[in-house]
């Protein structure tokens, strides 16, 4: 794997080291001991997939309070999408700053989000299908959202927001 830091401390872009013939290719898309050598956290509990059916589709921005923070690595398995992350550290020099990572079936790219970032990705085509390992089990009480389109974040999607759930849609504007 090859891992490239992006401008947020501590998130990264993933790409596959393929190993190629004449029957396509082989890669790793997990191994502990060079996550740990990257000082990022191997401790897996829960898969997710999600599917959707339509490009356009919103899902977002989501993250959990402490003492469930999860850090999460998405994958694009089916189609492509735009995958956002903002940087929820308080005292974090990137506090409040976000980026965008096109995710596809074809580049085979994931995105390591650490834990205390919020996450949210549209579906750039129809039947896209995202699929995201994360250090902490889904607990109810202690999720929280951003909306999409809340004016302290800036965040510019590329493309118009089609299908979004009215809890996604409501989620009140940002406060420290």
């Amino acid at each position: 794997m090859k891992f490239h830091e992006t401008e947020l401390q501590g998130a990264f872009i993933i790409e596959l080291d393929r190993m190629t013939d004449q029957r396509g290719f082989f890669a790793r898309s997990w191994c502990r001991k060079e996550f740990e050598d990257h000082g990022l956290v191997p401790d897996v509990v829960q898969a997710n997939v999600s599917y959707n059916h339509v490009a356009g589709t919103l899902r977002g921005m989501h993250y959990q309070i402490s003492p469930y923070e999860e850090t999460k690595l998405i994958r694009c398995t089916r189609g492509a999408l735009y995958d956002v992350i903002v940087d929820l550290r308080p005292g974090s020099p990137t506090h409040k700053k976000w980026i965008g990572v096109e995710l596809t079936q074809d580049n085979y790219r994931m995105l390591y989000v650490p834990a205390s970032f919020a996450h949210g990705f549209i579906t750039l085509q129809d039947a896209t299908e995202a699929a995201y390992f994360v250090t902490e089990a889904y607990t109810p009480g202690a999720e929280r959202g951003l909306r999409w389109n809340d004016p302290a974040f800036g965040i510019v999607w590329p493309r118009a927001v089609d299908v979004i759930s009215d809890k996604d849609a409501a989620w009140p504007d940002y406060s420290e």
